[in-house]
């Protein structure tokens, strides 16, 4: 669960904590799905403590989502199986409003759809959910929680989406095709899919939308596309196999989850090579880059751990404790 920015609403989110050398943090908290407690997280970044929880109601969700005015926390509830394995299959999302650390709203999807990545479009104020089941993307207005259209992927298993800053392109990873469907989000239908592996997992967009990068499950190795082209252009070698991917915002770095290593990649995006590798905890998962830049939150699935990592030293900082089996992480702007 391969696989790219507010404050709170329980679905998917972005994470962040602040490590103790860099000045001035960044206003704003993480958030983080602890998949094996059933929670949702909220972490101060200056203390590095998760300060709440809120319970989903006892089934997991895996990705979480702010809103832009970081008032409210979006949290597809997929269920208790992994990608294309037998379990129960999701069909709500909660919503919690982030200063009162409580649920306040549900959608339900009408059955089960298993929904998982959730995103905002903050300029046309959409917020985009991946239906697993429904190989579609369900679009959602966020102040109504009515659904307002789909986008199919034309392809199973589609878990992790990016789109572009202008909100135009998604991209889903299709995981146990191989493959990544590119999307008209304004049109909502399928541009194409194009082949990558056997397997791939998680997807992330250059800080310029030039390139999409996916991790190859069956080698280790990350996939470079061409967003112009729609083909895999190049091929960066990984010290194993590559998860969860994000871009720092000057464009210069992609930071890469090794969950079979327990180390962290940092691949310099003008050679595309890896240009040194971290430690981190166990099974480290996804990575969210702080809105400054200067922090780079790792979350270590199996270690209850999310590694925040200075990206001006690219050494780990600080260890914050967070819950069973933590997943997917958000930042949520503001105090």
């Amino acid at each position: 669960m391969s696989h790219t920015s507010i404050l709170l609403t329980l679905a998917v989110f972005t994470v962040a904590a602040v490590a103790p050398t860099c000045a001035a943090p960044a206003a704003g908290f993480l958030v983080v799905a602890n998949k094996g407690d059933h929670t949702v997280g909220f972490i101060d970044t200056e203390s590095g403590k998760q300060l709440a929880t809120v319970d989903e109601g006892g089934i997991t969700g895996h990705e979480l989502i702010a809103s832009p005015d970081g008032r409210t926390i979006y949290v597809p509830i997929y269920g208790d199986s992994g990608v294309g394995k037998p379990g129960t299959d999701g069909q709500l999302m909660v919503v919690i409003d982030a200063a009162k650390r409580k649920i306040t709203g549900r959608f339900d999807f009408g059955k089960g759809v298993r929904p998982h990545c959730p995103l905002f479009d903050a300029k046309n104020n959409l917020l985009y959910v991946t239906t697993e089941l429904e190989q579609a993307i369900a679009v959602i207005d966020p102040q109504s929680l009515k659904m307002v259209g789909k986008v199919p992927t034309g392809q199973a298993e589609s878990h992790m989406l990016a789109i572009t800053r202008d909100g135009r392109r998604g991209y889903t990873a299709n995981v146990g095709p191989g493959t990544v469907s590119v999307l008209d989000l304004a049109a909502r239908k399928l541009v194409t899919v194009i082949p990558v592996s056997g397997e791939t997992q998680r997807i992330a967009l250059s800080v310029d939308d030039k390139l999409v990068f996916t991790s190859d499950q069956k080698q280790p190795r990350l996939a470079v596309i061409d967003t112009a082209t729609n083909k895999v252009t190049t091929w960066v070698a990984l010290p194993s196999t590559g998860y969860g991917t994000a871009p720092t915002p000057d464009g210069r770095w992609l930071v890469v989850a090794l969950p079979n290593t327990r180390q962290v990649a940092v691949v310099d995006l003008k050679s595309m090579k890896v240009a040194q590798t971290i430690d981190v905890p166990a099974a480290p998962q996804e990575v969210l880059i702080r809105p400054d830049g200067r922090v780079a939150y790792v979350s270590c699935n199996t270690s209850g751990k999310v590694a925040a990592i200075d990206t001006s030293t690219w050494k780990v900082e600080r260890l914050i404790d967070a819950g069973k089996s933590v997943d997917g992480l958000a930042w949520a702007a503001g105090n």
